[in-house]
């Protein structure tokens, strides 16, 4: 996975630019010594464009410690997150997000801290052959922003991460579907194949899940539903290999595709398509 977008990046920029004139320093005391907030802030910023990420976070976290009810704890509790989310540390960046959309849920920042939620979950989408828990967390995450920030960047960004997400899920779906129809647990097998045609509907993972539910229903003497399977996908995505393949399956016993327009895959597919 690749990191936020460039022009997204630039809503942070935004944020440095309503501090005031850059002050010193470049660490912090371990004793307590107070200091103007602008001060603090503008020192995090210094630190966040030199690359000193886990000073820049610091000098943030030393902003709400030192002036907890100003503006600019506000501001740099988002920043404090977004410097997580530079070092890989995910979970800080999520909770402290979170944090900040618990105590400023109408925020002008509170779509960039709902993004960097999603950002934080999508950047640890596993390959389909591990658990895709994180993966689902990203996807539950990225239809939030859409949900609510409907026409900004940021959901225009998420409707795009959208599709890879639920593709990975879709993928990890059929992985598991395969298995049981290799053990010939067919059964098994179609709930698997269902849930990416019902679910995951506009991933390139369905053309194959019709095919393998195809395969499926004859295994399991049921060849109307398998008539209608390789149909739907035959309709559908007539020059796909896997509708060629399915087209044997059923010749091999003298059948043909024969649609089903009130089966639940037509409902599915003509809906989703």
């Amino acid at each position: 996975m690749t990191k936020m977008t460039s022009n997204l990046r630039l809503s942070l920029i935004m944020l440095g630019a309503l501090a005031v004139s850059a002050c010193g320093g470049t660490s912090i005391e371990n004793d307590y010594v107070e200091r103007p907030v602008e001060t603090i802030y503008n020192s995090a910023h210094e630190e966040l464009a030199l690359g000193n990420y886990i000073l820049a976070t610091q000098e943030f976290d030393e902003v709400e410690r030192q002036h907890p009810y100003s503006l600019w704890a506000r501001r740099a509790m988002v920043m404090a997150s977004y410097t997580y989310y530079l070092q890989n540390k995910y979970d800080e960046a999520v909770a402290t997000a979170r944090r900040f959309l618990a105590l400023y849920p109408g925020n002008s920042q509170a779509p960039y801290a709902y993004y960097l939620i999603a950002m934080s979950y999508y950047e640890r989408i596993s390959d389909v052959g591990r658990d895709q828990r994180t993966t689902e967390l990203a996807r539950v995450a990225l239809q939030e922003i859409i949900r609510r920030y409907p026409d900004s960047d940021y959901a225009r960004d998420a409707r795009l991460k959208l599709d890879l997400t639920e593709d990975n899920l879709a993928g990890k779906e059929m992985s598991v579907g395969r298995f049981y129809l290799a053990r010939r647990e067919y059964a098994a097998a179609a709930i698997r194949f269902r849930l990416v045609i019902e679910r995951y509907g506009r991933t390139s993972h369905v053309p194959e899940a019709l095919h393998r539910l195809t395969e499926v229903y004859i295994s399991l003497g049921i060849p109307a539903d398998a008539q209608n399977a390789a149909a739907v996908l035959g309709y559908n995505f007539p020059d796909s290999p896997w509708y060629r393949d399915s087209y044997r399956i059923l010749r091999q016993r003298d059948l043909k595709p024969v649609k089903d327009q009130k089966s639940w895959i037509s409902r599915v597919i003509d809906k989703v398509l």
